[in-house]
């Protein structure tokens, strides 16, 4: 399971992605496709307007957002991107898990 873990002081802070979806094989899995389809799509429309904005790290089995600023269109964005993934988390609720931690 694909575990988004949303951490929340006024705004949102840190996104942590870990997991595989187990949908289906490692290389065929659309949850896990879709996933990364939605977050690197944001990431790098966020890089494209400042790459101060954010801060990330992909690892093997996590890939970890901190937002360093805000502004509207970063904001949209990541809330555009956590849309995106709870509409997914609804259509595969035994495949990705959404939670959000307010600090």
């Amino acid at each position: 399971m694909i575990k988004v873990n949303i951490l929340v002081n006024d705004t949102i802070q840190k996104i942590e992605l870990v997991g595989h979806a187990n949908y289906s094989e490692y290389g065929k899995d659309i949850v896990c496709s879709a996933t990364s389809s939605i977050v690197t799509t944001t990431v790098n429309a966020i890089l494209m307007f400042d790459k101060d904005y954010i801060t990330y790290q992909a690892l093997k089995d996590k890939f970890i957002i901190i937002i360093n600023s805000y502004n509207d269109i970063v904001d949209k964005l990541i809330t555009n991107m956590l849309n995106l993934l709870k509409e997914l988390e609804k259509d595969y609720p035994k495949n990705i898990k959404i939670k959000e931690e307010i600090l």
